[in-house]
């Protein structure tokens, strides 16, 4: 069982099984949205997804184009997870948000071109090809 949630306690999640895609994110939206250079997430199936307490969402469109639904915590605002339009049977949970973050095993990059030039993509981490 993965678990986590926000600042505050309000919100929780569990997810049952291991992640579909580990990835690190540095399109533009995830920098805007996270106030750093990525976003690192995990993909689970949306089925294998408890969430515990009531979220808040903003819409926009991500990088992929597509519309991005970010959940963040009412109370502390917690960025916890996306439901992008661009993958509708998963939610991406945000990595910061584990509370054992060593689970979280990145495997891929998301936009590595337009990462932060103060911010690092590593060597070893491959492209994720955009599907749309």
């Amino acid at each position: 069982m993965i678990a986590g949630g926000c600042l505050c306690g309000a919100v929780r999640y569990e997810c049952e099984g291991d992640p579909e895609c580990s990835l690190v994110c540095y399109c533009r939206d995830c920098q805007k949205a996270s106030g750093s250079g990525h976003v690192p997430a995990m993909s689970m199936p949306r089925e294998k997804v408890t969430i515990i307490g009531a979220t808040r969402s903003y819409a926009a469109p991500g990088g992929s184009g597509k519309i991005t639904v970010r959940h963040f915590c009412p109370a502390c605002g917690s960025l916890l997870f996306a439901t992008p339009e661009v993958i509708p049977d998963f939610i991406n949970i945000y990595a910061g948000t584990l509370d054992d973050p060593s689970v979280f095993k990145p495997t891929w990059s998301f936009f590595p071109h337009k990462h932060a030039p103060w911010d690092r993509v590593p060597d070893d981490l491959p492209e994720l090809p955009l599907s749309t």
